[in-house]
């Protein structure tokens, strides 16, 4: 039993969202994806997805590429990404996709550790952050916060979490999330989000304050499913 993490999917079969606009890697993508998913993870293995998963807008729009997720080996744990408009309450995905699990305040287990998560958002100080940014930042942090509460009141003392943008901001300064990341005593931090060669160094990797981050983009994985454990 093991764990791999993959995130930004992209997958748009029922949407016209070509990806390799964003450069010849991109093309067929999901052929790439597909095929080291079936040659890497096994029936029991547990496949982590931090988000930018389905270009779709709507839930319904989001069936084939679900459903296309479903059929590979494993089970999957998913949480939103940016781009995830088609993700809607809990109650509703979990009637239309009961073979995935969505982590929204919540956590999940996977063998001695809670797998918690949230989307996260630009941290203060990127670049890229104003005032709009700083609201929703905030609102992730608590949200985040939640999902790491449920598992401490469980009795879980090992956790894996699960963001979609990477928890610092591009000088890799610390943030309210790895304030949290080190309150809870988090052991493996996965996130995805960043893109091509420019922004990949934006990103937060390697043993940190005895924490693990991996970028798991899938551009930046070669589209090959991480092995996180053991």
């Amino acid at each position: 039993m093991a764990l791999y993490a993959i995130g930004d999917l992209h997958l748009s079969f029922s949407t016209d969202k070509p990806m390799d606009v964003f450069g010849p890697q991109w093309e067929r993508h999901y052929e790439k994806i597909e095929n080291n998913w079936i040659k890497f993870v096994s029936p029991e293995d547990t496949v982590l997805i931090p988000g930018d998963i389905s270009w779709a807008m709507h839930l319904h729009e989001a069936k084939k590429d679900l459903e296309w997720i479903a059929d590979l080996p494993g089970r999957k744990i998913f949480i939103r990404g940016n781009h995830d408009y088609w993700w809607t309450s809990l109650k509703k995905m979990k009637k239309a996709y009961p073979e995935h699990i969505f982590l929204q305040n919540s956590h999940e287990a996977y063998g001695d550790f809670a797998v918690c998560g949230t989307r996260g958002w630009v941290c203060p100080s990127d670049a890229k952050s104003d005032m709009h940014d700083d609201k929703i930042y905030k609102r992730e942090l608590m949200r985040f916060e939640m999902s790491l509460e449920s598992a401490k009141r469980k009795g879980w003392r090992r956790i894996i979490a699960m963001l979609h943008y990477p928890p610092t901001n591009e000088r890799l300064e610390p943030s309210g999330f790895t304030e949290l990341i080190k309150k809870y005593g988090v052991e493996i931090v996965v996130y995805g989000h960043l893109h091509n060669i420019n922004a990949y160094g934006a990103g937060i990797k390697g043993v940190v304050d005895g924490t693990s981050y991996e970028l798991v983009s899938s551009d930046y994985i070669d589209f090959k499913p991480k092995l996180i454990l053991p």
